[in-house]
C-alpha cells in the first residue's frame, strides 16, 4: 500500500490499518483534506505521528492516541475559532480531538486546515 511519498508514513499507515481500520480511515480522511488544501506540502514521521511541512516549516501534526486522533496546529493560537472547537492552552499550539469520523465535519477540520498556513 503506497499512500504517501514518504516510506515511513506508508509503514505507519499500514501498521495502523492492521491495528484499527476505523482510525486508519479517519487519518486518511484528514490527510486528504490537508493535501487537497495544500498539494505542495511534505510529511514525515516524527514525535510518534505524521508531521506536515510547508517550505520546510512544520505547520501541523496528526497523532493517533488510544481514544482519539489529535490534529495539532503549530500556530493554532492565531486561528479564528468563534465556536471554541480548538483545545490547548500552550503558547502557540492548538489541537482538535477527533474521536469518530463524523467529528471531521462537526469540528470543521477543513476550516482550520485552511488557516494553518497564513
Amino acid at each position: 500500500m503506497e499512500i504517501s511519498k514518504n516510506e515511513k508514513v506508508n509503514i505507519f499507515l499500514s501498521d495502523l490499518k492492521m491495528i484499527d481500520t476505523d482510525r486508519f480511515e479517519t487519518v486518511i480522511e484528514v490527510r486528504k483534506i490537508i493535501f487537497n488544501t495544500f498539494p505542495n506540502i511534505s510529511e514525515t514521521i516524527m514525535y510518534g505521528g505524521i508531521i506536515f511541512f510547508f517550505d520546510a516549516e512544520m505547520f501541523s501534526g496528526l497523532f493517533v492516541n488510544e481514544n482519539h486522533i489529535t490534529l495539532e496546529f503549530s500556530r493554532g493560537y492565531l486561528m479564528k475559532d468563534p465556536d471554541k472547537r480548538l483545545e490547548g492552552k500552550g503558547k502557540y499550539r492548538r489541537h482538535l480531538k477527533i474521536r469518530i469520523n463524523e467529528d471531521i465535519a462537526d469540528k470543521k477540520v477543513a476550516v482550520f486546515v485552511k488557516q494553518a498556513i497564513e
